[in-house]
């Protein structure tokens, strides 16, 4: 017959499964910690804030469409410099002088080539960025906060720089 045990191994195996649990949870904690927030691909802010405040995006937008129309009017992006425009006119087809509007580039797999634009030039209703530089060919996104007083829409666009066709998202 064997040897008897003294009943000390479960003591000892039930403390090291706790510590290993503990330590993994921690962790995770740190790991989690270092990782980079991603920014929304729709509101031009964290994931978080994006989802707390989407209500309050979805009735501004609403608002702005009643008021007024945004249209993206780019024939095409181009690899290296580009110009990126939008119309604003009321809901009767005036032109907005007065808007103000900040452009957000991004990649959809990355965050290296991100940038953020508000510089601009407006001629009857016409907001053009100009010579933006688009270091890589493929897929942009292109998110646009429009502003027209206390009125605001954000405009997604995918487009790519190997094809004229764009969609909104």
């Amino acid at each position: 017959m064997g040897k008897k045990s003294n009943g000390m191994v479960w003591p000892y195996a039930i403390g090291i499964a706790v510590t290993l649990v503990f330590s993994f949870g921690v962790i995770t904690v740190i790991v989690t910690a270092k990782a980079d927030v991603q920014l929304s691909d729709n509101y031009m802010t964290y994931y978080q804030d994006a989802d707390v405040n989407a209500n309050k995006y979805i009735k501004a937008k609403i608002k702005f469409d009643k008021s007024y129309k945004v249209s993206y009017i780019n024939n095409g992006l181009k690899n290296g410099t580009s110009n990126i425009s939008y119309k604003v006119t009321d809901i009767n087809d005036n032109p907005i002088r007065d808007a103000k509007i900040i452009l957000a580039i991004s990649r959809p797999e990355t965050n290296d080539f991100n940038k953020q634009l508000d510089k601009f030039t407006q001629k009857d209703g016409v907001y053009t960025f100009s010579n933006v530089k688009l270091n890589k060919v493929g897929k942009w996104n292109l998110i646009a906060k429009i502003n027209v007083g206390d009125d605001y829409e954000f405009l997604n666009i995918k487009a790519d720089t190997r094809d004229k066709k764009y969609k909104k998202f």
